[in-house]
């Protein structure tokens, strides 16, 4: 009750998306501390009445500040009670309620429909990865919303100079390049970073395109593949240009983690390698 009442509450802003997926803004009534491989319980009681359902945070930031008309000097205190502080979902249509969510959505006018929301949060251990020299990061599909998180935070961190990591790869398993439209907003946000060039590649494959053609590499730093990836490929070759220890985090579908586990073990006798799976349970 503390997290979601007095300044208008909390508020839900459903889109959505390509692929049978949303996009959900969650405008927060208080700040909330969010980390990453967090998740929340998410309460829409016009859609869902009191049931909840976990999702993993993908995104967090804060609102722009509304200044004071006549200019008046704030306290630190004002300052921060004018700020709102938004949490981000990403969310696959299933069955119950996801499926009665995206149908509201699809209906309105633009796609988007905005709804009172109580939020409970946020939970979850989390796995730090400041201290890898090397880290790569794998996702499929809807598996991106638990690795966004870790992309901001470590190339924030190496820019300011607070974690070890120097080599960062994302790779990241989609079935059509619509569904870059999930984390559009985000990765954009990513790209603009201060230092990003220097340590963050982007590898995205698309395992079911409609034409090859429609496959293009934007830069040397993102780069766009048809099919799916080998993974003992792309690993063996951040092992070989491994820079410290090597921390390797999955999310996505069972066969993607098993394959991963796989051929992290493989190499942990040459090399020093961590393998972290994440997988959307309850």
């Amino acid at each position: 009750m503390f997290r979601n009442c007095g300044n208008g509450g909390t508020t839900a802003i459903v889109e959505a998306l390509p692929g049978d997926a949303m996009r959900i803004t969650l405008k927060m009534a208080r700040p909330w501390r969010f980390k990453p491989g967090q998740h929340m319980y998410l309460y829409v009681p016009s859609v869902g009445l009191w049931t909840s359902h976990p999702f993993s945070v993908a995104w967090s930031q804060t609102e722009e500040i509304v200044t004071d008309e006549k200019g008046i000097v704030m306290s630190r205190q004002d300052v921060l009670a004018l700020q709102k502080p938004t949490l981000s979902l990403l969310v696959r249509r299933r069955t119950g309620f996801t499926d009665k969510l995206y149908k509201r959505a699809e209906r309105s006018v633009d796609g988007r429909i905005a709804l009172k929301a109580l939020v409970e949060g946020p939970y979850g251990s989390i796995h730090a990865l400041d201290s890898y020299g090397t880290v790569v990061l794998f996702a499929g599909g809807v598996g991106i919303t638990h690795i966004v998180p870790f992309v901001r935070h470590l190339v924030a961190g190496y820019a300011e100079g607070t974690v070890a990591a120097r080599r960062v790869t994302l790779v990241w398993t989609i079935q059509s390049p619509e569904h870059l439209e999930w984390i559009r907003p985000w990765m954009t946000t990513i790209l603009g970073m201060e230092r990003r060039r220097e340590i963050l590649r982007i590898m995205l494959f698309i395992s079911r395109p409609r034409n090859t053609k429609e496959i293009q590499s934007p830069s040397a730093t993102v780069q766009m593949f048809p099919g799916r990836p080998n993974i003992d490929t792309l690993v063996g070759i951040e092992a070989e240009n491994q820079i410290g220890a090597m921390g390797v985090l999955v999310c996505g579908n069972g066969s993607m983690s098993d394959d991963v586990r796989r051929v992290c073990r493989k190499r942990q006798t040459k090399t020093h390698i961590d393998f972290i799976e994440e997988s959307f349970t309850w």
